[in-house]
């Protein structure tokens, strides 16, 4: 945009993680992105995600984010 100084747009903030369930809702948010719009039907289908690095760790199951895993995927809103 013409005449805008820093480096986020508008609808964009930064934002300091504050404790360790700040950081899971925000990667959980990230991770679901693909799916909440549309580009894949699963989490584990997009194939540019740290999601598998999380999965590899055992963080997240790798059905994690399917509806029928039971998953609340209203993240970020």
């Amino acid at each position: 945009m013409k005449g805008e100084r820093g480096v986020w747009q508008r609808r964009f903030w930064e934002h300091t993680i504050r404790d360790e369930d700040d950081l899971k809702n925000h990667l959980d948010y990230i991770h679901y992105n693909p799916v909440k719009h549309g580009l894949v039907p699963r989490v584990s289908d997009w194939p540019h995600s740290t999601f598998h690095h999380y999965v590899q760790r055992g963080v997240y199951t790798v059905d994690w984010g399917d509806f029928k895993a039971g998953l609340d995927a209203d993240f970020g809103e």
